[in-house]
């Protein structure tokens, strides 16, 4: 029989809050993580005027020593010497995550809890080591260049740190990448090939990793706290942003028989994919609903039972649009299921998006809150299909779901349920 999976653990650096409590406060009261940034001195067009910047962290140093974290973390020297700045966030989203599930070293370093990671590497250090090699004409590298810098680095280090002896792997399916890290986290619980997963989406916030997305105009050239602006018809791109979160899924029996707090559960999940360009959403939206359709099918839900939506929407013109359509195809009995885009307030986190919007998520189920789309003054015409909350709102049932899209048309759905329902 299919084992229920439950999340016991969420852990947070992000830029509307480096705590539980702190991010949720900031998205019950609207309070954007977007702020000003001068990743070019002097250049007036700069095409980056703001980002998602990570409050308490200061890792934009290239060298580990000058990188300063909250004193309640003692990190270990030997630790920090192979990590990539995004793996310091990583590494504290993953012990405050454990810390919340009541998790001790020897739960962690079973054969039965995995690890299961999303990144995208660290840009920043990579182009170090690169031009390191390049100007000593291959004398002189680093020699923890390549484990502190490609696209596996977050399942090395974490992996090795916290001697995960389970399943351990690296997702990169780009923004769709932590939530295909849930999805099949869930997938090893419910076969019962393992206990408990740690699943870690992180991302660093800096010019090597998001001003390349300008040169694809996807990056909004707006500046203020108001930048990201999904749905809406001043919309005009995403805003960057990054840090970490960690999610804790344990087989529901296995939390109930230790007695931990049950945050949420995850019911089901569903993927599909577009067939249609690498880079932009198909404008109908075929893909990301028939991944609607496949969770609810996994979840045994219909249309009706979810009571809200947290939707992928990146503030883009044609990605909004695509996913409004899905959303109207799928719910198109079901009509008056809010649907927001949290993007709004924390910026687009890329390949942690998932994990950061699932934990939202659970939060949101947690607390009854439904929160309003920020910034939308003048909605899309073509998003007029959707209700888009101005004011939070009651949850009016127990489930929600939550998606994701990324290049190459990957979709991913996730249904979670309140744990008191």
């Amino acid at each position: 029989m299919q084992r229920e999976v439950a999340v016991t653990g969420l852990g947070w650096v992000t830029s509307i809050g480096c705590d539980g409590d702190t991010a949720f406060a900031s998205l019950r009261h609207s309070r954007s993580g977007i702020r000003p940034v001068d990743w070019f001195p002097g250049a007036e067009d700069s095409p980056v005027k703001v980002a998602g910047t990570v409050p308490e962290f200061d890792v934009s140093s290239h060298a580990w020593p000058l990188w300063r974290y909250p004193e309640r973390y003692t990190l270990r020297r030997d630790a920090l010497r192979s990590l990539p700045p995004h793996g310091v966030y990583a590494l504290c989203a993953t012990l405050q995550a454990l810390e919340d599930a009541g998790l001790a070293e020897a739960d962690v370093s079973s054969p039965r809890t995995g690890l299961f990671c999303a990144s995208a590497g660290s840009p920043l250090l990579m182009r170090r080591h690169l031009s390191q090699i390049d100007v000593s004409r291959g004398a002189r590298g680093q020699p923890l260049g390549v484990v502190s810098s490609i696209s596996g680095t977050l399942n090395f280090n974490l992996g090795a740190y916290f001697k995960i002896k389970g399943a351990n792997m690296g997702i990169v399916s780009a923004c769709a990448s932590s939530s295909h890290a849930i999805a099949y986290a869930m997938e090893e619980i419910r076969s019962g090939r393992q206990e408990r997963m740690i699943v870690v989406g992180a991302e660093e916030v800096n010019a090597e990793t998001l001003v390349p997305f300008a040169a694809m105009r996807a990056l909004s050239p707006s500046g203020g706290p108001d930048a990201s602006r999904p749905f809406d018809r001043r919309r005009d791109g995403f805003v960057g942003t990054g840090g970490a979160v960690a999610l804790i899924l344990e087989d529901t029996a296995l939390a109930r028989s230790r007695r931990a707090r049950v945050r949420a559960f995850a019911r089901g999940w569903g993927q599909a994919s577009d067939g249609h360009s690498i880079a932009i959403s198909r404008e109908d939206g075929d893909g990301l609903a028939r991944a609607m359709e496949n969770a609810l099918a996994d979840a045994g839900l219909a249309p009706r039972d979810i009571a809200c939506i947290n939707a992928h929407a990146t503030s883009t013109a044609v990605g909004d649009l695509s996913e409004a359509r899905a959303v109207a195809r799928v719910f198109a009995a079901h009509p008056d299921v809010p649907v927001s885009s949290t993007k709004a307030l924390t910026g687009h986190a890329l390949s942690m998006a998932g994990a950061l919007e699932a934990a939202l998520t659970c939060l949101c189920l947690e607390s009854n809150f439904v929160p309003p789309q920020a910034h939308l003054t003048a909605p899309d015409p073509g998003c007029a299909c959707l209700h888009l909350p101005a004011a939070p709102l009651p949850l009016s049932g127990e489930h929600a779901l939550s998606n994701s899209s990324g290049f190459g048309g990957s979709n991913v759905a996730l249904v979670f349920r309140r744990a008191d329902g």
